[in-house]
């Protein structure tokens, strides 16, 4: 193998070597096959190719030598034909370039292909026949088929041998292309009587080692009387043709003449050449000689061609002569712009004169044709430089500010400078890096999210958006809850921030009526070095849902006993029965209430009021009407879905007690009892004796406390009080309403084991029976639910301060809203007792008569009782709705100043002056027999 090595080495502005490195290789040599150590041969060390991204670059050329950057050397990448890369053209040589970054540098190298003999003599037709006239003179001349060898020097075609040679003898004629003409000279005149047809065999051998050969067969049949051979006017004929003519121009026309006449003198012209494309470029007329063109021309791919044409008679006497054809350049290519090396990204900080990207501008055409020259669009900090001969630079001209432009479309543009002239042009895309130099900003300067109560964790409720006018890492953003407390507690157990999106996420589920509104902070920070942040407030707002049903505060529905309202039958249309209160913890609509009957003993007797749940006669009570009457109300909220909650009212029509009890006292007994029947008369007789009794005990009792009530409570004229019920917490208000009830008892019996004895209270609109006792209701029970009452008198606690009503007015349970606040106080008066404590204390001690003489004793079995609140000076919702008057169709107004002013008349006449200090003592009832007993069973107790 024979190596060159010649290296140039110039030094520019921006640091850019060159030089150029020539190898011989033979052709054929396989893949992975050793040309020549470039590290060694151009001094550089192996690890600056390595780390310089060294590479091959062969623009449009193909690849057929690799660089191994590994150990310095080029390798056969791919198998290389001499024959096929060059034809005929010597020297035969593959050149391309060495490419290095960091800095740029690149070296030509030239790899020259030499031949070997890989190829036999080839001739393009098996055999080819003659026909000679046996009149042929000696030395006759017959032009036989040039066999065709494509290696090149001492491997291509040397000689021919013709067999057998008895009559013909072969004769070289040496061109000037280096090829050899073949005829076969006639040295022995032809006799047809002895051998009308004879075969010969050419063949063609080559000087290669090994030597290599190919045969054809030559067919000649003997004629007569030619003995004259065409002769052409010239051996050499030239024409020329412009690349871009078109299909059918007539390039030249070949002459030649022949002695003979007739047929023998008539000539036929064809075009001879072999193995090669000129027949599919040009065609010859048979009859006329004009040589035209049948094939597009490319002056880049081959810029002459030579024709053989053969004139031949009907004898087959031939000659031949050569048309030289040169193909006219034509400027038919633009400029190729090819990208050797380029950055897609530089930093903003980066220097002038850094080179961004190499090019390589080729153009095949020739002269001025292929003579080209490069610029670039204004007004960019960029300049293009020439490196050398095809090649350019695009470097830095300026400072970069990716502030001011990001990206830069750098169009190059080259023009040659044929007539007309063609260009091209290419966009490079070129990223401008940046440093951290801009904070994040939120879109908004404060934000307010929504979420309704209830929530699953982990339900997003909002998401934050910041954005960096940075790039890249400096422009990412990382979203942080900066630490803070709620109540007291980690706002991280409240809500959570995603880092990546700004997704603000709820840890916890949220409950209204606890919390309503909070806010926190976010943090938002880049990833640049050093990092840069903003931070923005969130306020996060809890709506109300409909998650509390209707409560229903009266009438309460006791375990065992029945609860029954009286309707004299007498009553007229629009009495009022009684009234059902409800409320609803919720806010909003969530907790407009309404009221609708569901189901009743008779539907025609009854209504409810949609509003006000005020249960009142449709028509007049007639003596047909049920004594018993069941109605189940129905208390809706006005939230969606809404919820409800069902109440079950008693009514009992009729004019006195006994009637009541012979439909309420309908009990389910046990069924073991003796058959005997003389048991049961008696005790049949026991009962209607006790009845008896006991009905002029009520009677009388029942007078007394009338008496005794009508004294002490309705000649002073006193306000009728709003009912409240006991353990109403107003859980959003200012605390736990606080009340003293007044019972008062009828008790029934239970027919087998007990007398019947009646307590008949003041009023007699509302009945509590208890059918499923079997014994003596103790008195005891009663005091101990009221001393049991977390809000009685006796132990008065002071309200709970963490619920407490607002300033503003608050929707009450039917749509009301309440009044005014007022200031709280749970400690004992600091002043003299107002008209409105005096009246408190009076109700107390009307309680403590009221329980003295509603006592009955043992053997009780039904409770009756009438609800008289008694207040403390505490803000409570405004149930103006609810307040009613039993026995009448007239609800109490709940304008605060008529009460006001009716309870100060009614202090004014019942109690003493409001100079006294202490309050006054509740006067004791006297000791009855049911009372004295009620005293010994709770002192046993």
């Amino acid at each position: 193998m024979r190596r060159q090595v010649l290296l140039f080495i110039s030094i520019l502005s921006f640091s850019l070597v060159f030089g150029q490195v020539s190898y011989s290789i033979p052709e054929e040599m396989v893949k992975g096959s050793l040309v020549g150590n470039i590290a060694q041969d151009l001094g550089l060390d192996v690890k600056r190719l390595r780390l310089g991204n060294a590479r091959v670059y062969s623009g449009d050329s193909r690849e057929y030598i690799e660089l191994n950057s590994e150990r310095g050397v080029l390798l056969i990448k791919e198998r290389i034909d001499r024959e096929a890369l060059c034809g005929d053209t010597t020297p035969c040589a593959v050149h391309f370039q060495i490419v290095l970054e960091n800095p740029m540098e690149f070296y030509s190298v030239t790899v020259e292909i030499t031949d070997i003999n890989d190829n036999a003599p080839t001739f393009e037709k098996n055999e080819i026949k003659f026909i000679i006239s046996e009149s042929a003179v000696v030395g006759a001349k017959f032009d036989l088929e040039r066999a065709v060898d494509l290696d090149v020097g001492t491997n291509t075609l040397q000689s021919y041998v013709l067999k057998p040679s008895d009559n013909f003898l072969l004769k070289l004629h040496n061109q000037a292309d280096g090829t050899k003409n073949v005829e076969m000279i006639l040295q022995k005149p032809l006799d047809r009587e002895k051998n009308e047809f004879m075969s010969l065999a050419l063949t063609a051998v080559d000087g290669g080692e090994p030597q290599m050969s190919g045969t054809m067969q030559i067919l000649i049949t003997v004629l007569d009387a030619n003995d004259n051979a065409p002769v052409f006017t010239q051996p050499v004929y030239k024409g020329s043709v412009a690349e871009n003519a078109a299909k059918g121009t007539i390039v030249t026309t070949v002459s030649a003449s022949d002695a003979d006449h007739k047929l023998n003198g008539k000539i036929s012209y064809s075009i001879t050449n072999t193995l090669d494309d000129v027949r599919h470029m040009f065609d010859v007329n048979e009859d006329s000689g004009e040589v035209r063109l049948t094939g597009h021309l490319d002056y880049e791919k081959k810029r002459n061609f030579q024709i053989n044409v053969r004139a031949r008679d009907n004898g087959g006497l031939t000659d031949t002569c050569k048309v030289i054809v040169d193909v006219v350049d034509i400027n038919d290519n633009e400029p190729l712009i090819k990208i050797m090396s380029k950055s897609a990204v530089i930093s903003e900080s980066a220097n002038p004169n850094t080179v961004v990207t190499m090019i390589n501008i080729q153009d095949p055409d020739s002269g001025e044709n292929g003579k080209v020259q490069c610029f670039i669009n204004e007004n960019i900090p960029f300049v293009l430089k020439s490196t050398s001969n095809h090649f350019y630079s695009l470097v830095t001209d300026s400072d970069l500010d990716r502030e001011t432009a990001s990206e830069y479309n750098i169009t190059v543009t080259c023009s040659d400078e044929g007539v007309p002239s063609l260009s091209s042009s290419v966009t490079l895309t070129l990223q401008i890096s940046d440093v951290n130099d801009n904070a994040p900003v939120f879109e908004r300067s404060s934000y307010e999210a929504y979420i309704v109560e209830n929530n699953t964790p982990g339900l997003s409720i909002f998401t934050v958006k910041a954005r960096d006018a940075d790039w890249n890492q400096n422009a990412r953003v990382s979203y942080i809850l900066e630490d803070s407390s709620v109540n007291g507690v980690p706002v991280s157990s409240y809500v959570s921030v995603s880092a990546d999106s700004g997704v603000i996420h709820a840890v916890r589920s949220f409950d209204y009526e606890q919390i309503k509104d909070f806010h926190f902070r976010v943090k938002a920070q880049d990833g640049g070095s050093p990092p840069l942040s903003s931070n923005v407030t969130v306020k996060v707002m809890i709506q109300d849902q409909n998650d509390n049903p209707p409560q229903v505060l009266y009438p309460v529905q006791t375990g065992g006993s029945l609860v029954a309202e009286m309707v004299p039958r007498s009553a007229d249309v629009g009495y009022l029965v009684t009234k059902v209160v409800a409320v609803d913890v919720d806010s909003g609509q969530n907790a407009w209430l309404s009221y609708k009957l569901q189901k009743a003993t008779d539907r025609a007797l009854f209504e409810v009021g949609l509003q006000n749940g005020e249960i009142r006669t449709i028509r007049q009570v007639t003596d047909k009407d049920a004594v018993k009457q069941r109605l189940t109300v129905i208390v809706e909220d006005n939230g969606q879905p809404s919820r409800s909650a069902t109440v079950i009212v008693n009514v009992a029509v009729a004019d006195s007690f006994p009637e009541v009890l012979s439909e309420f006292t309908d009990f389910t007994q046990d069924k073991e009892y003796n058959d005997n029947l003389t048991f049961y008369l008696v005790l049949a007789l026991a009962v209607v004796s006790f009845l008896f009794i006991t009905c002029l005990v009520v009677i009388i009792s029942v007078k007394i406390y009338r008496w005794r009530q009508s004294r002490v409570m309705y000649h002073s004229n006193l306000p009728v009080i709003p009912y409240y019920p006991p353990r109403y917490s107003d859980t959003l208000g200012t605390g736990t309403l606080q009340h003293v009830y007044n019972y008062e008892v009828c008790r029934t019996t239970d027919s087998r084991k007990s007398d019947c004895k009646f307590g008949i209270a003041g009023s007699q609109n509302v009945l509590i029976m208890d059918p499923s006792s079997t014994g003596t209701m103790q008195r005891i029970q009663s005091e101990k639910s009221i001393l049991d009452e977390p809000d009685s008198p006796l132990e008065q606690k002071p309200p709970n301060n963490d619920w407490r009503f607002t300033q503003g007015p608050r929707p009450g349970p039917s749509g009301a809203t309440g009044g005014p606040e007022v200031a709280m106080g749970t400690g004992p008066w600091p002043q003299p007792p107002t008209e409105a404590e005096q009246l408190q204390a009076l109700m107390a001690a009307a309680n403590e008569v009221s329980e003295a003489t509603a006592t009955l004793g043992p053997g009780t079995m039904g409770l009756s009782t009438r609800y008289s609140p008694q207040f403390t000076l505490q803000h409570v919702p405004d149930y103006r709705q609810n307040v009613y008057i039993p026995g009448s169709t007239a609800t109490l107004t709940s304008n605060p100043q008529q009460q006001q002013a009716t309870a100060q008349q009614a202090a004014q006449q019942a109690l003493p002056p409001p100079q006294v200090s202490a309050q006054p003592e509740p006067p004791k009832a006297a000791q009855t027999p049911a009372s004295k007993k009620k005293s010994t069973k709770k002192e046993k107790k």
